[in-house]
């Protein structure tokens, strides 16, 4: 049965896997096919908004590491309750917004994005191990 939880992981699994596409599309504007594809000596460096988005999705893909395992741990155990899918849904909006607004350049709101998401992975540990 997919629970609240799996399909929050699902989801955010998916959206972390397209993270890629707009830097590497500006990749593509900026060097042209060729030289995205290869490795030229001195490349043209990425927007500012496209390098930051690459970081985030390095960083989507550091923290869903964690997530999914809070995530499966918490399925595994059984403790699937109104927190851990709160947690799961805040988890997956959060980072979103951390994507979007790291790509725009908003420190804040950015932060505060990346601090609900390590709260909400918090969140699900508490449940497992109380």
């Amino acid at each position: 049965m997919i629970t609240t939880e799996l399909s929050y992981l699902t989801w955010t699994t998916i959206i972390t896997a397209l993270m890629w596409m707009p830097y590497v599309l500006n990749l593509i504007a900026v060097r042209g096919l060729v030289a995205a594809v290869s490795y030229p000596v001195d490349p043209k460096p990425l927007a500012p908004w496209a390098a930051r988005m690459k970081q985030a999705h390095a960083n989507a893909i550091e923290n869903l590491v964690v997530f999914a395992t809070l995530v499966l741990v918490a399925h595994i155990a059984g403790v699937n309750n109104e927190v851990t899918a709160i947690a799961c849904a805040v988890y997956f909006w959060a980072r979103v917004v951390h994507f979007v607004v790291l790509g725009f350049g908003i420190p804040w709101i950015r932060t505060l994005s990346f601090v609900t998401g390590f709260g909400c992975q918090l969140a699900l540990a508490w449940q497992i191990l109380m």
